[in-house]
């Protein structure tokens, strides 16, 4: 027998149902429709990840089919391979099959992570979705839509999932440490939110983390296991650019990136986020220091050199900062 020590939170506390999925309740209420009526159309499930996409389709497949849901339901990642051969194979030969439900006349496919998928591999999907419409309902989860080629678009419903709530996941938060019994201050809770910016998964496995090293979570604790810097330190690397003070904010930059085990690319966004909140700049400033996050987060993403690239940031906003004082 497992033991339930060990369970990963996420997948203990992931909803059986749609009546307890939180946070969507648009979209929730559309897919108890679909339940009602035993009929749907394919679905796009569009939105970033933690917010209950791969859970709302295995609540809907609940629902529909009870406890022959799995024999029902064909669930494959596209990630995992993303030619055009995962549609030849393991698609269509599911596809082909009838129901196994009485009450309900189609399959389910969710084909997850379906913006991975190739090109080819998409047109391919696109007329296995056309040829088996009868037989078989897909539903395609993605981070980015716009990556979906027009022609499945046009063939699915689309569902656009938001970040959740601030209120959503702290209550939620809640709850699980009450049945876990640990204690999660308020102050901590928020900013486990305020780390994981909308996303479920990735605030519950935070909130494992801690449970691991204390009982009594707080806002120190949250620290510990996340690598997250103080708003401050990095307000006052901006600061010290912006008045010309090169070495002194390339060293804090450096002491940072080491203290908190942050990446570049986690304290360029954060850098973002505390421009974007700052009282103290004006919406110019904003915008151009804005255009640099931007600027390096891209740079980043293709794989040049981090500290290179914090460096030069560094040095952008040195400039700014002087021009800004010459206009003055």
């Amino acid at each position: 027998m497992t033991d339930v020590s060990f369970e990963v939170w996420t997948e203990k506390y992931r909803p059986n149902n749609l009546s307890e999925v939180r946070g969507q309740d648009d979209i929730i209420n559309r897919l108890k429709a679909f339940v009602s009526s035993k009929s749907m159309p394919h679905m796009i499930f569009a939105g970033m990840q933690g917010t209950g996409k791969t859970t709302s389709f295995l609540a809907l497949a609940r629902d529909l089919y009870g406890d022959t849901w799995k024999d029902n339901v064909l669930e494959l990642n596209a990630s995992d391979d993303r030619g055009i051969n995962i549609v030849r194979t393991s698609i269509k030969d599911f596809a082909r099959t009838k129901a196994v439900s009485d009450k309900v006349p189609f399959k389910l496919i969710f084909l997850d992570e379906a913006d991975a998928l190739t090109k080819d591999a998409q047109h391919a999907l696109r007329r296995t979705m056309e040829d088996y419409a009868s037989n078989v309902r897909f539903c395609l989860s993605c981070n980015y839509s716009s990556k979906i080629i027009p022609p499945i678009q046009s063939r699915c419903a689309m569902f656009r999932f938001r970040p959740l709530m601030r209120e959503v996941i702290v209550n939620l938060l809640k709850e699980i440490a009450t049945r876990e019994n640990i204690v999660i201050h308020d102050d901590a809770a928020n900013f486990v939110y305020d780390v994981s910016e909308g996303d479920c998964r990735k605030a519950e496995n935070m909130l494992q983390a801690c449970s691991a090293i204390a009982t009594e979570v707080t806002v120190e604790v949250v620290r510990e296991v996340v690598a997250f810097a103080e708003p401050t330190e990095l307000y006052e690397i901006i600061k010290l650019s912006l008045a010309g003070d090169f070495n002194s904010a390339k060293n804090k930059m450096s002491d940072i990136l080491i203290k908190y085990g942050l990446s570049g690319m986690d304290a360029i966004r954060q850098i973002q986020k505390q421009v974007w909140n700052s009282p103290d700049f004006d919406d110019k400033l904003k915008v151009q220091l804005i255009k640099f996050c931007g600027e390096y987060e891209y740079r980043l993403t293709e794989g040049a050199n981090e500290f290179v690239q914090l460096n030069a940031f560094l040095a952008e906003v040195v400039l700014l900062g002087s021009n800004v004082s010459t206009e003055n």
